[in-house]
């Protein structure tokens, strides 16, 4: 993250250090109607290791259901996300404008409305046009879901 200069690269992205949470990164788009920020809110990231990042939403009222928990769709909506931020901070920036080819989830626990919900994301492996991911979604040490994606890589400009 730090040397990656994304804003250059990718000015539809906000990817500078988070002024109130030293050590993440803002990861949002920079036009906030569009589905990301209009749908999830502020998102910010951080590296995690050598192959993993986490990314952060906090859960507003917009993201809960009747049960007063998180909607497995804000839910389903970070897991996507997630995959295109792990592989933009741990391989390359240019990831951000991949694609979605699968992703699947198992929600194991509900998420509360109360605190930040998480994704930490791995990048298992690398080929040359796809990525492949798996991840949790927590809430402090409570496991809300696990997951695993595939995302196609952007063509090289």
């Amino acid at each position: 993250m730090p040397g990656h200069q994304v804003n250059d690269q990718r000015p539809h992205f906000i990817f500078e250090p988070a002024a109130d949470h030293p050590g993440w990164w803002e990861w949002n788009l920079s036009d906030p109607t569009r589905f990301n920020g209009h749908a999830l809110g502020r998102l910010i990231v951080r590296r995690e290791g050598e192959r993993s990042a986490r990314m952060r939403m906090t859960v507003g009222r917009h993201h809960t259901n009747l049960l007063d928990g998180v909607h497995g769709g804000a839910i389903l909506a970070l897991i996507d996300v997630s995959l295109f931020a792990a592989a933009g901070v741990v391989l390359d920036p240019r990831q951000f404008d991949a694609v979605t080819l699968d992703t699947s989830c198992q929600f194991v626990g509900a998420g509360k409305a109360d605190r930040p919900l998480d994704t930490v994301t791995e990048v298992l492996r690398e080929t040359g046009r796809l990525i492949f991911l798996r991840g949790l979604v927590v809430q402090d040490e409570d496991l809300v879901a696990s997951f695993t994606g595939t995302v196609r890589k952007a063509p090289t400009r």
